[in-house]
């Protein structure tokens, strides 16, 4: 779901100026995975998480426009026409008033007409900067609104490529079991024939087919589980979940870990710190027009045009009309109304800036536990995978020994378990690294590399006026 350029009829300063560089918002391509790529775009399309934030960006834009009008003088044109008739009464017969002939119904009255074409003009002057205030702020809550449409983006990202691999990790689980019950059949009918021949005991036989059977539930479970995770993802695409879509049965390898000492810059590209800036920026936009709203204000009214009792006089400058006005308004008293709305202004503004400290602390504690997390589990997989290449090689030792008679049917039933619960690990672990990795993208806002250097602010105004500019209380 492309967004359409909303920014391209707004001024440079409206729509520019202040946005942080972003990341690479598709970090998804990362992993190397054609088939997750595809699933991603399809997800993002059709969200309608996406397509809500989309909306709002509009509302915002259009907002924007309506705030940066108020700046600009406003015109409108007008025509008008008027005839009118007044009757005179007490004169008479009809003849009685000279130079009408009988039966003539002016003779009774007059007649008038009016014609009247004119243009006018009013303009709120922004003496203190109010209306330019409000017109920033609004500026900022458009930016805030595209950057929590990129965090719903990224979230739906997040989702899809999560439940995308843990249904791979469940099918490349189904074929570790598959191989599992394979071996711990051909085991089982070994230690059968064995036992019916008499060289092994009847209850090694009855331990391998419990073996296998436990291998066989074992399956069944994961192929529960690919079911789920099928119609789960099947979902999340806006999709019918018939539990038909076909996906690898092999984990990628985790991409390249981060580089060391990221700079901290690249959290301001995170769209909920980046949206919360913009918000506080609006807040501080807010407080100051409500504050610049206790100073006067002047406003220019101005009229051009023609009137005339005939029609075809409109267009004659000899009977052009014209006026201009202006006024000055200064509010005394208003029931402490726009003190009051200082007040909330203020208090939203201190909101806002609580509200970017939790954000940025959050932020913080994401990055630094992502990239904690990454070294540990890929330590982890590590040793997993040394233990399951130890774990096998263990069965066959063990089987070896069992049939030469040195060690009981239970420790190769042990070294089976091992095996397969250490290989298993090594699948799991490597989904979490991938997790972990998809949480880092998202706690830095996309790739890892050094975002360009961020545009100076371009802002409409300073966010506070200064004190001296402010009136005291008059109970406004």
């Amino acid at each position: 779901m492309d967004r359409p350029d909303l920014a391209r009829e707004l001024p440079v300063a409206f729509a520019a100026g202040g946005v942080p560089a972003q990341a690479d918002d598709q970090w998804w391509k990362r992993f190397g995975d054609e088939q997750l790529v595809r699933l991603i775009d399809e997800a993002v399309s059709e969200s309608p998480q996406v397509g809500q934030a989309l909306a709002r960006v509009e509302q915002a834009w259009a907002q924007g426009r309506i705030e940066r009008a108020a700046q600009l003088p406003q015109v409108s044109a007008s025509a008008n026409a008027s005839r009118s008739r007044q009757t005179l009464g007490g004169l008479g017969p009809i003849g009685a008033i000279p130079g009408v002939p009988d039966g003539d119904e002016a003779a009774s009255g007059f007649i008038t007409e009016n014609y009247a074409l004119s243009v006018d003009v009013s303009w709120q002057t922004d003496l203190f900067g109010a209306i330019r205030a409000r017109s920033a702020a609004a500026r900022e809550d458009f930016l805030a609104s595209e950057a929590n449409l990129r965090a719903a983006r990224q979230a739906i990202a997040a989702q899809t490529a999560q439940t995308y691999f843990n249904l791979v990790e469940a099918r490349a689980q189904v074929s570790l079991s598959q191989e599992v019950v394979k071996t711990f059949g051909e085991i089982a009918r070994q230690v059968g024939n064995r036992a019916d021949v008499g060289i092994a005991p009847p209850n090694d036989k009855l331990l391998a087919i419990s073996n296998l059977e436990s291998a066989v539930a074992g399956l069944q479970q994961r192929e529960e589980a690919v079911e789920r995770l099928t119609r789960q993802l099947e979902i999340v695409l806006r999709d019918y979940p018939e539990g038909s879509l076909p996906t690898p049965a092999v984990l990628p390898v985790v991409p390249a870990a981060p580089p060391v000492g990221l700079p901290v810059e690249l959290l301001t590209r995170r769209p909920d710190v980046a949206a919360a800036e913009f918000n506080l920026r609006a807040a501080g936009y807010r407080t100051a027009a409500a504050q610049r709203s206790l100073l006067p204000s002047l406003s220019l009214t101005g009229s051009a045009g023609t009137a005339s009792d005939a029609l075809g006089d409109l267009l004659d400058g000899d009977f052009l009309i014209w006026s201009i006005a202006g006024g000055l308004l200064q509010p005394i008293f208003q029931g402490g109304r726009l003190r009051a709305q200082v007040r909330l202004a203020e208090g939203q503004r201190k909101e806002a800036v609580e509200l970017y400290a939790d954000t940025l602390l959050t932020a913080l504690s994401e990055v630094e536990t992502a990239l904690a997390v990454d070294g540990e589990l890929a330590a982890r997989e590590a040793a997993l995978a040394r233990a399951a290449d130890a774990s096998q090689s263990s069965v066959d030792v063990s089987f070896n020994r069992y049939r030469a008679g040195i060690d009981p049917f239970l420790t190769v039933l042990q070294s089976q378990q091992g095996a397969l619960d250490a290989r298993s690990a090594v699948i799991a672990t490597r989904r979490a690294r991938l997790e972990n990795r998809i949480a880092l993208h998202l706690a830095l806002g996309g790739g890892f590399g050094t975002p360009a250097t961020t545009p100076a602010f371009v802002g409409d105004g300073p966010a506070e006026p200064d004190a001296a500019s402010v009136p005291q209380d008059t109970g406004q």
